[in-house]
């Protein structure tokens, strides 16, 4: 960590995503407990990663983005008991989706429970999370023992990142970590679906088309 507005020393760590050593993900699991904060690939794009319940390193998220501080993050989790823990119910249509679609690019919005830090929380106490199909993502989660944030790893507005040389020209310097994974697969970030009123809503359309939802509801 450098000293205040001068740029931090940033790792690169080149990485093959279906091949990555136990040790590494226990590494970079322990990091971001510390608050580390993490570029990484996904199965769409890249993201930027912080341990969830760290307070001060998912404000740094904020600052790095220049995001909207009255927009939550979305969260990856390992499981689905990682799931139960952070929300406060969850409506039969969370059953049908996250069985059909998970793990993979739907984020599910749900009441969060009570127990949920106030700085993960999004309106009305709700969560945005996930489970993704990239085993080593989920790995690491488990071994953090707390979600990972998981927005686009970009500036606000701009567009996603899957490039990983784009990744680090924006952030070396600004994240402590940054895995190379190459290029991500792109294509549409994950479909966001609201499940905390009477009726699912899609807020964003994308790598699970909105048709593909709602058969799966009526299933």
């Amino acid at each position: 960590m450098g000293l205040p507005g001068t740029p931090m020393k940033t790792r690169i760590l080149p990485i093959e995503p279906s091949a990555v050593p136990w040790g590494l993900v226990r590494e970079l699991a322990a990091g971001l407990v510390r608050g580390a904060i993490m570029a990484y690939p996904t199965e769409t794009f890249y993201g930027l990663g912080a341990a969830g319940f760290s307070r001060r390193a998912v404000k740094k998220i904020f600052r790095i983005k220049g995001r909207d501080a009255a927009k939550s993050l979305p969260v990856l989790a390992s499981d689905m008991d990682m799931v139960r823990a952070l929300s406060a119910d969850l409506p039969p249509a969370f059953l049908a989706l996250a069985g059909e679609f998970w793990p993979g690019p739907l984020t599910l919005v749900v009441k969060a429970s009570s127990r949920l830090p106030d700085h993960l929380a999004g309106p009305g106490r709700s969560i945005a999370l996930r489970i993704p199909p990239v085993a080593w993502l989920r790995d690491l989660v488990g071994e953090m023992n707390q979600p990972l944030t998981a927005t686009s790893a970009n500036r606000a507005g701009q567009k996603a990142l899957s490039d990983a040389e784009d990744v680090t020209d924006l952030f070396s310097g600004k994240v402590d970590i940054i895995v190379n994974g190459g290029r991500t697969p792109g294509g549409q970030p994950s479909t966001v679906a609201d499940l905390t009123g009477e009726r699912p809503r899609i807020l964003r359309e994308g790598a699970v088309p909105t048709d593909r939802i709602l058969a799966a509801l009526k299933a």
